[in-house]
């Protein structure tokens, strides 16, 4: 039978429309109530089919005390939702909103675990995970740095990063920073940073950009290790040591590439703050930051974007994404959760997610 051009490229769409699923996260957090908040907007759903893992009942009676709170914002109806019930060893009746423990920690876990064994059997084209209480994992057995570490378990990679991604409400200019290092001890920060190290993360940065972003000769601002990046061995000697070499090498390596470095820390978000609030002077910012430990980049990341930004798993062999913020324990029921960083989490997954697919057609 004759199909016009139109119901081919509705097929074809349809065809490549990404598979997500959706972890609860901590059921004792703000978790399932940006989810419900996210879901609600049918912007956030039109190009990617959503399945929620986690509980329905909890889902059900977080929707019917958000209601009761006073909530004024758009509830996704549970009932109206693909859930996955992950079958738990723990009363869900234990958890109290606000209130993380062992109970709510092993039904995170439990989440987790469910939703990535899916996605490598094929299941799903990615996973979006709510934010999840590290020290309620462990006082439900589970000792993780987070849910990075137990995704690259899982998916037997060693190769991984978190890229943190955001765009600008004001200029649509959108920010990318990759940790070199993660949860690790401020202290042992510095004997951790090798250029082994930093090489592995600048290649899992590259392959990003160029495959998930379309970035094919990207420009990269790598940033020092100490104050002034050390002010020629005064203030520590890392970049003389090391840092400033291992840049001219990898330069040498990768002719495409743009590496500026080691740029001091205080100083290299001038211009991506600039880029992100729209300022005319501005020229030229990175298409990438990496940054050498968790607080380097996190700071300014969410101090221009902590309601929008996106945790990136990157290295994995699936797309993951996660909200760039945490449980929240403190408001978890009240219905005062801000779900625009769930939103840009989900769609920042369903755009990635298909771009892979239709690489692979």
């Amino acid at each position: 039978m004759y199909q016009s051009e139109s119901t081919l490229i509705a097929k074809s769409h349809k065809a490549i429309r990404p598979r997500l699923a959706l972890t609860l996260g901590d059921p004792a957090g703000i978790g399932t109530e940006v989810i419900l908040k996210a879901l609600a907007d049918p912007e956030v759903t039109q190009n990617c089919d959503v399945t929620v893992v986690g509980n329905q009942d909890w889902l059900v009676q977080t929707y019917d005390q958000l209601n009761l709170s006073g909530n004024l914002v758009a509830l996704a109806n549970p009932n109206s939702l693909k859930v996955i019930d992950v079958p738990l060893h723990q009363n869900l009746n234990e958890i109290v909103p606000g209130v993380g423990n062992g109970v709510s920690g092993a039904a995170s876990f439990a989440y987790m675990e469910y939703a990535i064994a899916q996605t490598l059997a094929g299941e799903f084209d990615g996973i979006v995970t709510a934010p999840i209480a590290k020290s309620a994992w462990k006082a439900a057995g589970y000792n993780y740095p987070g849910q990075t570490e137990l995704l690259a378990e899982k998916s037997n990679v060693e190769r991984y990063g978190m890229l943190f991604v955001a765009r600008s409400p004001y200029t649509a200019w959108t920010i990318r920073t990759l940790l070199a290092t993660t949860h690790i001890p401020l202290r042992q920060v510095a004997d951790t940073l090798t250029p082994q190290l930093l090489s592995q993360k600048l290649d899992l940065l590259v392959e990003c950009l160029q495959t998930d972003f379309g970035i094919s000769k990207p420009r990269i601002a790598i940033a020092g290790l100490n104050p002034h990046s050390g002010e020629q061995g005064q203030l520590g000697t890392e970049e003389l040591d090391w840092l400033i070499p291992w840049i001219k090498q990898e330069q040498q390596k990768h002719p495409q590439l743009l590496l500026e470095g080691p740029i001091p820390p205080d100083t290299m978000w001038v211009k991506p703050g600039q880029a992100w609030y729209g300022n005319s002077s501005i020229n030229h910012p990175a298409d990438a930051y990496l940054a050498l430990y968790h607080d380097q980049g996190l700071i300014p990341v969410k101090l221009m974007a902590f309601d929008r930004a996106v945790n990136t798993s990157i290295g994995l062999p699936f797309v993951r994404t996660s909200p760039d913020h945490g449980t929240a324990f403190d408001i978890a029921g009240k219905g005062i959760a801000d779900s625009t960083s769930m939103k840009a989490a989900i769609q920042l997954a369903t755009e990635l997610a298909s771009t892979r697919k239709q690489v692979d057609l």
